[in-house]
């Protein structure tokens, strides 16, 4: 089980923090607060001015369920990597298998689109997200959304060609059943960059794919706690990003990786 991070991670971060180490974070629901327009999600300032300071100083990663271009234009930041669609854009090599992917995900966008037309079944409120290598259908805005989520779940199980369902907040996120995940993610950033050690922090279902990995090199962060987690550590609210970026900074100005004017850089907005 979880443990709450303020209360027990400070020796673990004392042991993971490294000169060159990786510093990776899914972006809705972690970075920025998850919204009912997607398209409306932004860092809130406080949490900007922080991630800045970390990727003038330290490897930063994002690794999101978004594709890559959409989740670039909302950083405000340059991270060294930005891998997309939960794992499969950006990684060394996941062109070869871009084209393939692509053709699943407008064949079940066309079998999902023409499903959910059927309002004996399905109300309004259900919208199919296509990110290209992937697909999001939202439930959030469903009259019924218990309804909604076991009728979608009913739904995945005739799509031709098979998908690997991963569920998320009012959300299902349909992906090929071969793609990599956000852990292989993660361990391959890890892999190629050279990396000595890492940190992860995530909100959802598709980030235990990550803390699963359970690997002593990383420490693992998920935001709200969940008895089912795999995750490491626990923070209590995304609110709480400020106070567990601060301690991550702090903690590398103490290896001589962030200098002291980034600190004061990061503490200047509350």
């Amino acid at each position: 089980m979880s443990l709450l991070f303020f209360d027990h991670g400070a020796a673990r971060l004392r042991e993971i923090v490294r000169p060159g180490m990786l510093c990776a974070f899914d972006f809705d629901g972690t970075l920025a607060p998850i919204v009912k327009d997607p398209q409306r999600a932004a860092i809130p300032a406080a949490v900007l001015r922080r991630m800045t300071v970390l990727s003038e100083h330290a490897r930063v990663a994002i690794i999101s369920g978004r594709g890559a271009a959409d989740v670039s234009l909302r950083l405000d930041f340059l991270p060294e990597f930005v891998i997309g669609n939960h794992g499969i854009e950006g990684l060394p090599g996941w062109e070869d298998k871009a084209s393939r992917y692509h053709a699943l995900c407008l064949e079940w966008e066309r079998q999902l689109k023409h499903a959910v037309t059927d309002r004996t079944l399905f109300d309004g409120g259900i919208w199919i997200e296509n990110k290209n290598y992937s697909l999001s259908v939202h439930y959030r805005l469903a009259r019924n959304r218990a309804a909604a989520e076991s009728r979608l779940l009913q739904l995945f199980t005739e799509l031709s060609p098979t998908a690997h369902v991963v569920a998320g907040k009012c959300v299902f996120n349909l992906l090929p059943v071969d793609a990599p995940d956000k852990g292989m993610a993660l361990a391959r950033l890890c892999e190629t960059s050279g990396a000595p050690s890492a940190i992860y922090v995530g909100d959802d279902a598709t980030d235990e794919n990550v803390f699963r990995m359970g690997r002593q090199d990383w420490l693992t962060v998920r935001i709200e706690r969940s008895c089912d987690s795999a995750a490491e550590f626990y923070i209590h609210h995304r609110l709480d990003m400020v106070q567990l970026l601060d301690a991550l900074i702090g903690q590398l100005a103490s290896t001589g990786t962030v200098p002291a004017a980034g600190v004061a850089k990061a503490a200047r907005i509350r």
